[in-house]
Formats: C-alpha cells, sequence, structure tokens
C-alpha cells in the first residue's frame, strides 16, 4: 500500500487545498484526493509540483508500506 503524506505537510504549514491548487498549478480534485489517500493514480508532474512546493523528495511524501495479507503470505 501507498500512503500519501500530502495532509501531514499541509498541516505543518497550515495550508488548505485551495492554497495548494493554487501554488501547484494542479486541479482542485487532484490535491483532495491525494490528501484523503483515495488516489488511484498520481502523474509525475504533480508528484515533481508538490515536491517543489514542500521542498522535500518523492519519498517524504509517498511512502510504501506491505499490506498485512501479503506480508503474511510471503514467509
Amino acid at each position: 500500500m501507498i500512503r500519501c503524506h500530502l495532509s501531514r505537510l499541509m498541516g505543518e504549514r497550515k495550508m488548505k487545498i485551495v492554497d495548494v491548487a493554487r501554488a501547484t498549478g494542479l486541479h482542485r480534485n487532484t490535491v483532495t484526493l491525494l490528501y484523503q489517500e483515495s488516489a488511484t493514480r498520481i502523474d509525475i508532474e504533480a508528484i515533481d509540483k508538490l515536491c517543489e512546493l514542500f521542498g522535500c523528495e518523492v519519498g517524504q511524501l509517498l511512502e510504501f508500506f506491505p499490506d498485512a495479507a501479503e506480508a503474511g503470505g510471503n514467509q
């Protein structure tokens, strides 16, 4: 499972979804889906703009966690 830390990054800077959308030029829906961790696809351009805005690396925005069901089956 991929976790998106956009909500944490926004919270640390007291930013709203509309603030991020305006600053990056991303559509508000794109930011909302990432914020709520319900996006099924992410454009490389969106990742690039968010990393630039927050001054972070991709690994600070997105993080991989193995699914519990998959982890148990691989042992």
